[in-house]
């Protein structure tokens, strides 16, 4: 019995060490979404954090910044869930598809 558990903790220890190693993968993997057409640009990478955001001058309008408002949300909302699929696929990799609460 002792030696089935402590192949489960290796197992988990191994785990745990793929885990870390997809969280440093997951910080230089990028995803990019827009808005308008392409007017607002957002970069987000793997750990749901925007690395750079692109607006065109043409949104740039005092006259109306409630558009160019909702177009940085829109692309920003975007790139922020292709970025959670991301990292749910890359995790999925390492744990056979299953979902491990807490990890994503």
């Amino acid at each position: 019995m002792a030696k089935g558990l402590g192949n489960i903790m290796k197992q988990a220890q191994q785990m745990q060490q793929k885990m870390a190693r997809l969280q440093e993968e997951l910080a230089e993997k990028t995803v990019e979404a827009s808005s308008g057409g392409g007017i607002v640009t957002a970069v987000v990478n793997g750990k749901q954090q925007i690395v750079e955001l692109k607006i065109d001058q043409s949104a740039v309008d005092p006259d109306d910044v409630e558009m160019l408002q909702d177009l940085v949300v829109a692309a920003v909302n975007e790139a922020l869930k292709e970025s959670q699929e991301m990292a749910q696929a890359e995790m999925g990799k390492i744990t056979g598809g299953m979902n491990i609460p807490g990890l994503f």
